[in-house]
């Protein structure tokens, strides 16, 4: 699955599973899809990871149009497994809403329950095995394809982010420009002497704007992280196939043991997000006196 030209070894094959399909600037000016992990790094920041934007479109889809059927087929009589397994899930969301969020917002509980069916789908697809998709990719001539969408810092900094841009929003619409400006001015230190208030203005500012920023890394990195790990172990067992039998049958002794325990991983860090997108919403609705 690595190029023609390329020795199969352990580094190659490892790094063409950790390429996802990227369509930029080629160096030559035109545009196209990047042949090789040099000509990818060449397109610098306006380039496009097709893979990711593929599988996060097409599981939105899936979840949109699953989640829609239920909805139509939905009866007040006895319910069947779809309506079941979707009200549980629904159910599970508003118990979480309802006590992690003081505030009064109803679209909390959509993005929340949006996050965590969508995520729990991107990371579900680090459960298929690592070469059947890319093999079948590469017999269409297509070079890489990454279908854990996850393990892509775009797509994770993209949700964090989408969540940070709602927590600005709502802090202002709920605070106030300067009820917003005098919690990042006036907190932690908030002395009762005027002076002595002034003078702590930077001091606080500098320590609530890193808090603030931390938000969308942490928020976005703790996903990454955890799903990047958990495929690079995929990788390094499969190549243990490679080498024999019995180091082969060992391999999948192994797979299937990482495969049982990363299904905790997968809905972890997808509960994770979840709870903590609910935590920072709650924050910025309420206001510090």
């Amino acid at each position: 699955m690595v190029s023609e030209h390329e020795a199969l070894t352990a580094s190659s094959y490892i790094k063409h599973h950790l390429q996802n399909l990227t369509y930029g600037k080629l160096p030559d000016g035109t545009w196209g899809i990047a042949q090789s992990i040099e000509e990818a790094k060449q397109m610098g920041f306006w380039a496009i990871h097709l893979d990711t934007m593929f599988f996060s479109i097409g599981l939105g889809l899936l979840f949109i149009i699953t989640f829609r059927l239920a909805a139509r087929q939905a009866t007040s009589g006895v319910p069947g497994g779809l309506q079941n397994f979707i009200e549980w899930i629904v159910e599970f969301i508003n118990s979480m809403v309802h006590d992690g969020f003081s505030g009064k917002n109803n679209l909390v509980a959509p993005i929340a329950l949006t996050l965590f069916v969508w995520i729990l789908l991107l990371n579900l697809m680090d459960l298929i095995p690592v070469d059947w998709i890319p093999h079948i990719a590469a017999v269409i001539g297509v070079p890489y394809m990454k279908i854990v969408p996850s393990n892509d810092p775009n797509a994770t900094f993209g949700m964090s982010l989408s969540v940070f841009a709602l927590v600005l929003y709502y802090s202002i619409k709920v605070k106030g420009i300067g009820g917003f400006a005098a919690e990042l001015g006036l907190q932690p230190f908030s002395p009762k002497n005027i002076f002595l208030k002034i003078l702590f203005i930077p001091v606080n500012f500098l320590l609530e704007f890193v808090n603030l920023v931390a938000k969308p890394l942490s928020h976005s990195l703790r996903l990454f992280g955890n799903m990047y790990a958990g495929e690079m172990i995929f990788i390094l067992i499969a190549i243990m196939y490679s080498a024999n039998f019995a180091l082969g049958a060992f391999g999948g002794l192994l797979q299937l043991g990482w495969a049982i325990f990363h299904v905790l991983i997968v809905l972890l860090q997808a509960f994770i997000f979840m709870v903590l997108t609910i935590v920072y919403l709650d924050m910025a609705h309420q206001e510090h006196h």
